[in-house]
């Protein structure tokens, strides 16, 4: 399997530590950030084939930046699967433009298999 690049974008450093750990464990490169006003400039560098993006954020939402990703002809086709707490979230993710919504808390093996999914 290629190593692909993963972006997290989560202001809780616990779901980041394990996320990381597992996408880390299954060969992918991650890099995490956990400021949302600073995740379009780390896509721009990083180039990630993949972003995982919590919703509920302080200054910008998940929603947001998604938002703006997509209005953003680069970015438009990058997967993005949406996490979330929130009972709204999978219909607020998928009017944002989500390609994939896991509720939290989640399940290990849903989101690898999630992530599998995405990249193939």
């Amino acid at each position: 399997m290629d190593k692909k690049k993963i972006m997290i974008c989560d202001d809780d450093e616990g779901i980041i530590d394990v996320l990381e750990m597992i996408l880390d464990e299954v060969g992918h490169k991650v890099i995490s950030v956990n400021d949302s006003l600073k995740v379009q400039t780390a896509i721009d560098r990083e180039q990630p084939d993949l972003l995982i993006l919590d919703l509920w954020m302080p200054r910008l939402s998940g929603q947001e930046v998604l938002r703006i990703l997509r209005n953003h002809s680069a970015h438009e086709k990058l997967k993005v699967i949406v996490i979330s707490a929130s009972r709204d979230g999978e219909q607020i993710a998928k009017d944002a433009g989500a390609n994939l919504f896991i509720a939290k808390p989640f399940d290990l093996n849903n989101i690898l298999d999630s992530v599998n999914a995405l990249l193939n």
